[in-house]
């Protein structure tokens, strides 16, 4: 990073922002981030993702550089390997998968305790996605099962949303974007 980059990103011009999108496997990441792009630039047929996507878009004042994390358990150990790069996380919950709620809970544990995260006041941005499937978890209940709660260290803020038609999404980038506006005044 050149002198010119630090001193843009030191005033707070700087406009690009790199996002983490982590989230168990099938938790709608993909579909998320698919839906946040210009619809002339959406995909129709969302796969698995194998290690890990990186997707772009923007919004009235930032760029989003989205690294788009593999939820798979094999792939899972990737995920630290950016959180040094990474301004903002955005956390995808399956909120019909009660079952894997646990296994969401000790992924966020680990990754809020990690070193290159713990003393880092980075914001993160929680989906309790699939609000449409019948029995899905409010997001209140979400917040709930995760201990959001004793966050206490870092901003957060939790959406229920419903990735296919693109509900909740556009109130959790606007809380993003201000936390990140924030960060750099």
């Amino acid at each position: 990073m050149g002198l010119f980059d630090k001193l843009v990103g030191w005033l707070g011009l700087k406009k690009e922002v790199n996002v983490l999108c982590l989230g168990l496997d099938n938790s709608g990441k993909t579909t998320i981030i698919n839906k946040l792009k210009p619809s002339n630039a959406q995909v129709q047929d969302i796969v698995p993702t194998i290690g890990f996507n990186i997707e772009k878009f923007k919004t009235s004042s930032l760029s989003f550089t989205v690294f788009d994390m593999s939820g798979q358990g094999r792939y899972r150990n990737l995920w630290e390997h950016y959180y040094k790069e990474g301004q903002a996380i955005i956390f995808v919950i399956d909120s019909a998968d009660k079952l894997r709620m646990v296994v969401a809970k000790e992924e966020l544990d680990t990754l809020l305790n990690h070193p290159d995260i713990k003393h880092r006041r980075i914001p993160i941005l929680f989906f309790a996605n699939k609000m449409d499937v019948r029995d899905a978890l409010s997001s209140v209940k979400v917040s709930q099962l995760l201990c959001l709660d004793y966050i206490k260290d870092k901003p957060w803020h939790i959406c229920a949303t419903d990735a296919l038609k693109g509900e909740g999404l556009q109130e959790g980038v606007d809380w993003l974007q201000d936390q990140i506006k924030q960060m750099r005044t």
